[in-house]
């Protein structure tokens, strides 16, 4: 499969490395500097892309980039492209990062805010996890306590190539609805950054309150930041499963 990715940090990394050892020809971009970016694709064994170039020819566009910079894509950004390409959003809106989005603030849900910015469907995947976790927690199909990640989407069809490609990344995937339920995988809520099977996730999932996320979301990072040190990653999952009794990892 051809993947073209926008954005190169933690995540949007992560995704092409993985995807680049699965098999699947992947190009990257992001908006730094020419040279910086050639030698990363290296590194990830991907090829360098503009952002133009990045989304040509291709069955996959993955969108990895914080919020805030959606609105400063091109606004014709994917004017062209054909209808059948895949859009997936990988985004969490974080207010201390990416100030205020009054839309979202107002509880729009993010990947809806997302496609309305772009103009077209998106699938909302790849966001669930730690970058740590998706780097280093993937298993074989079949395996023991295989994690899993949400996958959320208007287009049955769209989801399950999606799914295919977070198999290949090493997890299990969880269909979570349509796109206007993907707020049941935001931060702050049972489903974020916990490690759950695929069992737990759907009844995490389940547990989610929407008016409840962004007060624990930013809970969150409240408590995690005047640590006075920085957590672990176990730290980390911790913490989040503690946030929820209902949580299947905290009963």
């Amino acid at each position: 499969m051809k993947i073209g990715i926008i954005g190169t940090g933690a995540i949007g990394g992560t995704i092409a490395k993985k995807m680049a050892a699965a098999g699947h020809n992947v190009k990257v971009t992001n908006s730094g500097d020419t040279d910086k970016l050639k030698a990363l694709a290296g590194e990830l064994g991907v090829v360098a892309a503009t952002i133009k170039d990045v989304i040509e020819d291709v069955d996959v566009i993955i969108l990895s980039v914080p919020t805030v910079a959606i609105p400063t894509l091109p606004k014709d950004l994917l004017a062209n492209v054909p209808e059948n390409v895949i859009v997936v959003d990988t985004s969490n809106y974080y207010p201390f990062r990416d100030a205020d989005i009054e839309e979202i603030k107002n509880r729009k849900v993010e990947s809806v805010w997302v496609s309305e910015q772009l103009g077209r469907p998106v699938i909302k995947a790849f966001n669930n996890l730690l970058a740590e976790t998706l780097a280093n927690g993937g298993k074989e199909p079949g395996a023991k306590d295989r994690i899993a990640m949400a996958v959320a989407g208007d287009d049955l069809k769209a989801k399950k190539i999606i799914e295919g490609l977070i198999n290949d990344a090493g997890f299990d995937a969880v269909d979570s609805g349509n796109l206007s339920e993907s707020w049941r995988h935001q931060p702050g809520t049972p489903a974020y950054c916990t490690e759950l099977t695929a069992e737990e996730l759907k009844q995490a999932l389940s547990n989610a309150v929407k008016e409840e996320a962004p007060l624990l979301r930013d809970k969150a990072i409240a408590d995690l930041s005047s640590l006075p040190s920085y957590p672990s990653h176990q730290d980390i999952v911790e913490y989040n499963r503690g946030l929820f009794q209902k949580n299947p990892k905290s009963v």
